[in-house]
């Protein structure tokens, strides 16, 4: 029987000789050369999903490029799928749409919920569409050892995956005291990656110059965490590649685009890391921050080669990123080089997007999974009472977190807040309100109390159990009634958002996959989305950040500098449990 690659190559070399036509080819666009840094003309030349020509040919289908712009198909190099509160089906319909053809996702939140069968159930979900899903192996779960989540994953159990042909590496390695300590279980993970020829990704928040040199030794090339032009050079000075992340939270482009320079461009890469369905459809995703780097002066090819080639260099995958001989015909038509409106999105060299109508019966295969995601995770909790909800205090000066808007960052703060009979009671006058985080894996008991500022709400409460990275369910508000009923309303629907005022549920979205996503439509997923939004501004004033994005990093106590989780109130600087009510100083 012929070997159907070796038949498939053939014919490529076949198309590419002229010995017979191509599938398909693409005329009179112009080309942005990401080589090069070019602009240049000729005919694309497509055989079985592949390029296989730039120049003059003929071709079984031909498509008229009208004279726009060509440019290869975008690439996101580092994001958490679950984050959009979609499944990988609904969540490549969207980005799709907007030019991304391939992304590289670390199904951390997933595998921290349900471990070795989340990540098996993305990537057999993955492995059914019409687009380029690759993984980087979580490796952080659990992601510390300040909380609870609901798996574990040893480099044993991660090693079965490093034979998936989709699967690159290790993802962003979080825990840089175990790295730096030398922990067993970090050296196995790091270790094994490495012998298999793997990738590791880096999570260098707060670090010092000095201190990626440590990464640097444990063969960790990238980081996503860089907040400011500074911390930008120091990655790029010692050899790592910069990825520059503009998400629905973490909004990092302008602060370290002034650190990109003619020089040294070509190690820098495009990441979304966490962004929300509805900015997904709204602002796009790699398109957008493309986009915005042009906007704020960034030559628009060398924005383009950092949303393509420079990623897919980055990971070695080297049939992506560029038009020309021998690259997946992955391409977009673009009206011009300066709006990157996007007129048309090309597949392994199949229109998947045309005037930003989606081609949705390349979606109708089935997409059935070994594990269903309804039987991924169920909350496991035990009876939640109002007393527990309770923050005792002989002081009332208290360690407070305070919100930075678009940022994963928090400032630590101590203020005075009040005090009736013992226990702290919120003030909506002082923007002082009651944060809950309560431990839903194990049905453990545990819940981590703290003092939160900047959510200005007004009365109600909203929770959620899309909080990184145990997920844990997490909820703020103004009473301990309301964060009650927020708090039984995820529960109910395992898993999800909502918001409360009073007792009445104004809002609320069911993840029932892990608690972290839906099965529904793009569509439906993002009108609710939208109520959930409108009912948060009916409790509250208007602020410049999305709140249920922002209060799921609230949970997450790798980053600086005060976080909660289902233990307590977590100090970044110390890397501990710190009490809420501060200590006087002597």
């Amino acid at each position: 029987m012929e070997n159907v690659k070796t038949s498939a190559l053939e014919k490529r070399i076949k198309a590419a000789a002229k010995k017979i036509p191509a599938d398909l080819v693409v005329k009179n666009g112009t080309i942005v050369n990401v080589f090069t840094g070019e602009l240049m003309c000729g005919d694309i030349a497509i055989t079985e999903g592949m390029i296989v020509g730039i120049g003059s040919y003929d071709g079984v289908e031909i498509i008229d490029a009208q004279n726009k712009i060509i440019v290869p198909g975008f690439i996101d190099g580092h994001v958490h799928i679950e984050s959009s509160l979609l499944t990988p089906k609904e969540f490549s319909k969207v980005v799709l749409q907007h030019g991304v053809t391939s992304v590289i996702t670390d199904p951390h939140e997933i595998a921290n919920v349900a471990g070795a069968d989340g990540i098996q159930f993305m990537l057999e979900e993955a492995g059914k569409l019409p687009m380029d899903i690759y993984v980087m192996l979580s490796s952080s779960v659990p992601a510390t050892a300040f909380e609870n989540n609901g798996a574990v994953l040893t480099a044993e159990q991660l090693k079965p995956f490093l034979s998936e042909p989709k699967v690159l590496g290790l993802a962003e390695v979080m825990d840089f005291v175990s790295v730096k300590k030398g922990d067993r279980v970090m050296m196995d993970k790091l270790a094994m990656v490495q012998e298999m020829n793997g990738f590791i990704d880096g999570h260098a928040a707060g670090l010092t110059r000095e201190e990626l040199n440590i990464y640097l030794a444990a063969g960790i090339r990238t980081d996503h965490e860089g907040i400011n032009a500074q911390e930008a050079k120091d990655r790029l000075d010692l050899g790592m590649y910069l990825m520059i992340r503009e998400g629905t939270v973490a909004k990092d482009l302008t602060a370290l685009l002034p650190a990109v320079t003619v020089k040294n461009a070509r190690r820098c890469l495009f990441v979304t890391d966490d962004k929300l369905i509805d900015d997904l459809i709204e602002e796009g995703s790699i398109d957008h921050i493309i986009r915005l780097a042009i906007q704020k002066g960034l030559d628009p090819i060398t924005a383009i080669q950092m949303g393509t080639l420079n990623t897919a260099e980055c990971f070695n995958l080297k049939h992506l990123g560029a038009i020309a001989s021998g690259y997946q015909a992955d391409f977009l038509i673009l009206d011009d080089l300066e709006t990157i409106a996007i007129d048309q999105v090309y597949k392994k060299g199949i229109c998947i997007s045309d005037n930003g109508k989606l081609n949705s019966s390349l979606f109708e295969t089935s997409l059935k999974t070994k594990l269903s995601g309804a039987d991924l995770a169920k909350i496991n909790t035990q009876e939640l009472i109002m007393d527990a909800l309770a923050i005792p205090l002989t002081d009332s000066t208290c360690n407070v977190i305070g919100i930075i808007p678009n940022s994963l960052v928090t400032d630590h703060l101590k203020e005075t807040v009040n005090v009736e009979k013992g226990l702290f009671v919120p003030s909506t006058k002082k923007d002082q309100l009651k944060i809950a985080v309560i431990e839903r894996h194990k049905g453990l008991n545990h819940i981590g109390l703290g003092i939160v500022k900047g959510f200005r709400l007004k009365n109600g409460a909203i929770a959620t159990t899309v909080a990184h990275d145990s997920h844990n369910i997490v909820a703020v508000g103004t009473s301990d009634q309301e964060i009650l009923k927020a708090v039984e309303q995820v529960i109910k629907t395992n898993g999800g958002l909502a918001v409360v005022s009073g007792e009445q549920v104004l809002a609320s979205l069911a993840l029932p996959v892990a608690g972290l996503m839906t099965e529904s439509g793009y569509i439906e997923v993002n009108q609710t989305l939208k109520k959930l939004n409108e009912a948060v501004t009916m409790i509250g004033e208007s602020v410049n950040f999305n709140p249920f994005l922002t209060l799921s990093f609230l949970t997450l106590p790798v980053i600086p500098k005060l976080k909660l989780t289902d233990l307590g109130l977590f100090d970044f600087e110390s890397f501990s449990h710190i009490p809420i009510q501060a200590i006087k100083e002597q």
